[in-house]
């Protein structure tokens, strides 16, 4: 058995086991809970959170070391790193309701600022005597291999709550996401529903910091989404889609780490959400641009076998060649260019719709019934049969039109 296969079987040993879980509940999480975050066209902000929690990390390890802990408890150094994300949401708010600043402008300027009191705060702990510092600053990139099962049960626990109060405020939140004036209008808290999607941002950020880090977590927030957007076009299938692809990247990022000890386990996770994303951008069936090329292909069959049958129709020669290859793949004429039976048929019923076009719009004059003629909807798709045999009794009936044929 190779060690990949080991590793997706949970049979690598006990913590790549831990590990895979663990990055899959948080996948889950980050995808479900960044889904209105990117709905939002907010994604910069987690980059902003993200950034802040590293001072938090430095603070709460000074701290636990000053009251004569080593420092290193992962509950605590998660509490630090909260309070200063909270922190720097709270400025980036602030400097965008109450100052002139754009709100990339002010993501810009708290996430540097808190980054680098965050370097500095790492520089001056490593010159500290006591406390374990060592490995401190696997916060930036994520380290998994100290990974304990309370870490697990952090991460486990505090994304279920996250994604829990996802699913409860969907309703408001879809609508804040698609049309803050309309939910102001109805009475929804604007403000407080957008605190509350940065609240579990931040939180998804604070658990994700142990696998990923601070500076890859926001990919795991992103990426999920977007490539779920493929896929579906409801906001709440939207929220499983983006958790789903976030478990599947969590998990066999993890398990492709665990199988080359040498390849570090965030940024795998996150080269595989990169991969599921390009996947779906060209093979999703109605958004991808696989499906995108070949609706535009059939679009220009439709219009050279319009265009063709019309040229019948009025025995003009046809000299485009795409054209006549049309017409050949479906039988309408004959290798030499003449029509065949089949194709005189629908030469007539072609030129016979076009007159019946004519007619309803002298009858209707409703621009929205009549302005849905594009030449390649069928005149059937839009009026009765009752209807289309009056525009036919107006024309002479329908062998009025293609006898020449």
């Amino acid at each position: 058995m190779t060690p990949l296969i080991e590793a997706l079987l949970l049979q690598a040993g006990y913590n790549a086991a831990l590990v895979a879980v663990g990055a899959a509940l948080l996948g889950f999480a980050a995808g479900a809970a960044g889904t209105f975050l990117f709905l939002r066209k907010r994604a910069l902000v987690s980059d902003a959170v993200a950034h802040a929690t590293l001072p938090g990390v430095g603070l709460a390890f000074i701290t636990m070391v000053w009251l004569g802990g080593d420092g290193r408890n992962l509950l605590g150094l998660l509490a630090g790193s909260a309070v200063t994300a909270g922190i720097g949401l709270l400025a980036v708010e602030w400097m965008t309701r109450r100052t002139r600043l754009s709100e990339d402008a002010a993501i810009g300027a708290v996430l540097s600022v808190f980054f680098g009191l965050g370097i500095v705060i790492l520089t001056v702990i490593q010159t500290m005597s006591s406390g374990r510092q060592a490995g401190l600053e696997s916060f930036l990139l994520g380290s998994t291999a100290g990974m304990l099962f309370q870490d697990a049960i952090v991460i486990a626990v505090g994304g279920s709550l996250a994604v829990l109060a996802t699913w409860v405020m969907r309703r408001p939140m879809t609508l804040v996401a698609f049309d803050a004036e309309y939910a102001a209008a109805s009475g929804v808290n604007v403000p407080g529903i957008d605190r509350l999607m940065m609240a579990l941002v931040m939180a998804v950020t604070v658990i994700g910091l142990k696998i990923v880090g601070l500076i890859l977590i926001v990919a795991m927030l992103i990426i999920p989404p977007v490539t779920a957007r493929f896929w579906t076009e409801r906001s709440q299938s939207l929220i499983w889609y983006a958790g789903g692809i976030g478990a599947v990247s969590g998990y066999l990022g993890a398990a492709l780490s665990a199988s080359a000890p040498d390849l570090p386990t965030g940024p795998i996770i996150v080269l595989v959400a990169a991969g599921l994303f390009l996947l779906s951008l060209f093979l999703a069936p109605a958004r991808g641009v696989a499906a995108a090329v070949f609706r535009h292909r059939r679009f220009q069959r439709k219009v050279h076998r319009r265009q063709g049958l019309l040229a019948l129709a009025r025995q003009e020669p046809i000299h485009d060649e795409l054209t006549l290859r049309v017409l050949r793949g479906e039988g309408l004429i004959r290798a030499d260019g003449v029509a065949t039976e089949t194709g005189r048929a629908q030469a007539a019923k072609i030129a016979r719709d076009e007159r019946r076009w004519d007619v309803a719009r002298e009858i209707h004059q409703d621009t929205g019934l009549t302005g849905r003629y594009d030449g390649l909807t069928p005149i059937e798709d839009v009026f009765a049969p009752d209807e289309i045999a009056e525009f036919d009794s107006r024309i002479g009936g329908p062998r009025a039109i293609g006898e020449g044929l």
